[in-house]
């Protein structure tokens, strides 16, 4: 399930207290997206809220990723307290908005690491995952596959250190994202063994 942007008048209700805050983590280019829509696919129980940013659509993607606004209308949403979270990074502003999805889902959130940040001193329960790249040529290749141009990529692989240290220091669960599938899976066998020690 995707946040609906029209139901964006909903957004201010609190964040109920019983589900779980799965937040997901890690480096541009690491795959995030990808894994995100394999743990939705194979989990029900997971309702995926996505985030506004007010950067350009990349070619490689196709408009589902984000909500992709202006800077104007990011700004009047914060100005209404219509998000969870939000943060600057690289020059463009990424938020996730209030969701409400009562008690029968976990959250799950694909965010930046200074929005889990937030997150977690506003929910200390909230689960923190951090996706790492097999290795940093591997995450270089990965920034170009999905259309990055040389000058983006060389400040995404500059960041890339700074976020994979403050990630580990913030995270519950450190996970490689050397394969899809399998990474989806430890991620659904983490999360379920959660859901058990919680019952």
């Amino acid at each position: 399930m995707v946040w609906d942007p029209a139901s964006a008048s909903s957004c201010l209700t609190p964040l109920s207290a019983k589900p779980l805050v799965v937040v997901i983590i890690g480096p541009g280019g690491v795959g995030k997206g990808t894994v995100v829509r394999d743990l939705v696919a194979r989990d029900a129980k997971l309702w995926l809220s996505r985030s506004w940013t007010t950067r350009a659509k990349r070619p490689s993607e196709t408009g589902d990723e984000y909500v992709f606004v202006s800077t104007e209308t990011f700004r009047d949403a914060i100005a209404a307290d219509a998000f969870l979270e939000w943060a600057e990074f690289l020059g463009y502003l990424y938020g996730t908005p209030r969701p409400t999805i009562g008690d029968t889902h976990d959250l799950l959130l694909e965010i930046e690491i200074q929005g889990a940040q937030q997150i977690r001193e506003h929910d200390p329960d909230a689960v923190i995952i951090l996706l790492t790249p097999p290795s940093r040529e591997e995450l270089e290749e990965r920034l170009r596959r999905r259309g990055d141009d040389d000058v983006h990529v060389q400040r995404r692989l500059r960041s890339s250190d700074l976020e994979l240290e403050m990630g580990r220091a913030l995270a519950d669960f450190v996970v490689v994202n050397e394969d899809v599938a399998q990474t989806g899976a430890e991620i659904a066998s983490i999360l379920e063994g959660l859901r058990q020690s919680r019952r």
